[in-house]
């Protein structure tokens, strides 16, 4: 209902139309169409209550045309109303021998109408300029985030390069791996936010099925080797930014364990992502067929670092997270409820 009363308050009948010609034209028309309006409203009301004021329904009338077609509109309509409340308070038969209090009586009301519609115009000019207010600093937010998001990826790039000289100077297989660990994990949040700010725009809403599947193929593609299967299934549905990237960088640090740890020695395996949408929240779930409980890698096991990240990014995502274990695989949740939030 709200946003159906905003609309209204912007509702400009001339902006139909393109050319400036055709909108004054139209707005022209929306003032005669009141005012006629308001003499078959008054006639009609005569045959139900004969002898109310003639000038009770011009108000409104005026007021409608001004707010929906701009002063041009209410003066049409003005000028409908009172010729026709004129003729009937002051016929021209009876002009010359009428008393003043009848023209004292037309003059009021006429004094009065033009200050109803000289208030409904100023109403009108604040509530345009506080639109076009609010749409410019909409547009210069979003171009401040544009400029926030680029110098973020140059950031992360900044980061993954100097590890990378880094890890040149170090003699240590061990070493070496950390330091890959930990520039993959920085160009996976340099790759989520660039992917959002080219696929998403400016909104602040993020449509999770397309998002969640080219992360799936971007990371599938750079992580997983050939044998390993990915599958994904999505459910339509729109979450705030915030959430969107926890969920990314979520789903991004769990298949980088499944590429690390379940499928050691060339095995080949299955890995899922599925992520449901209802009523009470969302679900996020990430599951292979790898080496499971076989020989738990301290990523696994609830103290290495993945673990960590993946705490953080459900914190961020105002989620929970588990993560079991069998004899045929590893399967790590995500879950959102409503009331949890």
């Amino acid at each position: 209902m709200d946003e159906k009363m905003q609309r209204l308050a912007h509702f400009d009948v001339g902006l139909w139309f393109a050319r400036p010609f055709t909108q004054t034209i139209a707005r022209l028309a929306l003032g005669a169409a009141c005012g006629v309006a308001m003499v078959v409203l008054r006639l009609t009301i005569d045959m139900l209550a004969p002898g109310a004021g003639p000038f009770a329904t011009v108000y409104p009338a005026i007021l409608l045309a001004t707010l929906y077609g701009r002063w041009e509109a209410g003066l049409v309509a003005y000028g409908i109303c009172f010729l026709w409340g004129w003729s009937q308070v002051l016929p021209m038969a009876d002009l010359m021998t009428s008393d003043a209090s009848k023209f004292a009586h037309v003059a009021l009301h006429a004094a009065s109408a033009l200050i109803a519609l000289a208030f409904a115009e100023r109403f009108r000019r604040a509530v345009e300029a506080a639109q076009q207010h609010g749409e410019a600093e909409i547009e210069r937010r979003a171009v401040l985030l544009a400029e926030l998001e680029h110098r973020t990826k140059n950031n992360f790039a900044l980061v993954a390069s100097l590890l990378e000289l880094q890890k040149r100077r170090e003699d240590s297989e061990q070493v070496r791996r950390a330091f890959d660990d930990a520039i993959g994990r920085v160009r996976t949040f340099s790759e989520a936010y660039t992917h959002l700010a080219g696929e998403q725009g400016e909104g602040v809403m993020v449509e999770m099925q397309p998002y969640l599947e080219r992360m799936l193929a971007r990371a599938s593609n750079a992580m997983l080797p050939p044998q390993v299967r990915v599958s994904g299934r999505f459910s339509e549905a729109s979450l705030p930014r915030e959430a969107a990237v926890a969920i990314g960088l979520f789903a991004n640090e769990a298949l980088t364990n499944c590429a690390k740890y379940a499928f050691p020695d060339g095995r080949a395996g299955l890995v899922e992502i599925t992520f449901d949408v209802d009523k009470q929240g969302w679900c996020l779930i990430i599951r292979d067929n790898g080496v499971g409980d076989v020989a738990p890698p301290p990523a696994h096991s609830g103290g290495g670092i993945g673990t960590q990240l993946l705490e953080a990014f459900a914190r961020q995502a105002r989620a929970r997270h588990a993560t079991s274990y069998a004899s045929c695989g590893c399967e790590v949740s995500l879950i959102y409820e409503r009331d949890e939030a």
